[in-house]
């Protein structure tokens, strides 16, 4: 988890370093070079490409870009550590649709957490001048979109190999992508293209090694280390872009990454 959480850290700061470069195109990057290892991967597997559910496997990609796009261009008008903390709020979107969609039950503890973390956002916005509005409202959606997601993979289920609901995702969003891109391509220097280049390497790996973490231990264990990514990209973001949080932004974020961890640990409990 560790190792993921390093890969999307370096993902998401390099999407901050390319902000001379529409989150379309950086999408079309992202995804192309994933593309070419989950394709690899289904073919010397012998795994179906077509899948089963192909409504569903389509409107996942849809969604999931969606989020991305936004994510990504949230990326260029905040702070990446405050970009991810608040990303992370999807967990609260996608237990509203739980509720909504599949009819499920949440304990008043939970939205309680939840209120914690989402009362970090308001923290954020309601009191450092900092913040971009604009940004905020981005990646707000975004975590919106995400959390549909985890519904529409709930819908899912097993049915579907996990690599083909990732690749699936990667062929969607390399063709929104690039269509996307059409009359706003940026020509990339030298550097750029290998940064753009390692964003399918950092975003594939990031995944294959969360999924190891999680077949590996237990769930209660491993959840709450995911939320490293948080701390990585903000301690990187300080280095390297000389980024600046105020003490309200780091209350926020304490209170979004506290309530997330204790609604994990609070599941993983009511589990055992």
């Amino acid at each position: 988890m560790i190792i993921s959480a390093l890969a999307f850290s370096w993902m998401n700061l390099t999407v901050k370093y390319l902000d001379a470069i529409g989150a379309a195109q950086i999408v079309f990057f992202r995804s192309a070079g994933s593309l070419f290892f989950t394709f690899g991967f289904l073919l010397k597997n012998n795994i179906s490409i077509s899948g089963n559910n192909h409504k569903l496997l389509l409107l996942r990609g849809l969604v999931g870009v969606t989020s991305m796009i936004l994510f990504f261009e949230s990326i260029k008008y905040l702070p990446t550590g405050t970009a991810v903390s608040l990303r992370y709020i999807a967990p609260i979107f996608a237990a509203i649709f739980a509720v909504l969609v599949l009819k499920e039950k949440i304990k008043t503890l939970q939205w309680l957490f939840f209120l914690m973390a989402f009362s970090g956002v308001l923290v954020l916005k309601g009191f450092d001048s900092e913040i971009n509005t604009y940004g905020l409202i981005l990646v707000l959606i975004a975590a919106v979109f995400s959390g549909l997601v985890y519904i529409i993979i709930n819908k899912i289920g097993k049915s579907e190999h996990p690599v083909v609901v990732v690749h699936y995702f990667m062929v969607i969003a390399t063709i929104v992508g690039g269509v996307l891109s059409i009359g706003k391509w940026v020509n990339p220097s030298n550097l750029e293209w290998v940064l753009l280049l390692s964003l399918g390497i950092s975003g594939y790996y990031g995944q294959v090694y969360m999924t190891k973490a999680f077949q590996t231990a237990s769930t209660n264990l491993v959840a709450p280390l995911k939320y490293i990514e948080v701390i990585f990209t903000l301690v990187f973001g300080i280095i390297w872009f000389n980024e600046l949080y105020s003490f309200w932004s780091l209350v926020g974020i304490a209170l979004i990454i506290g309530g997330l961890l204790l609604n994990v640990r609070y599941k993983a409990k009511a589990t055992e």
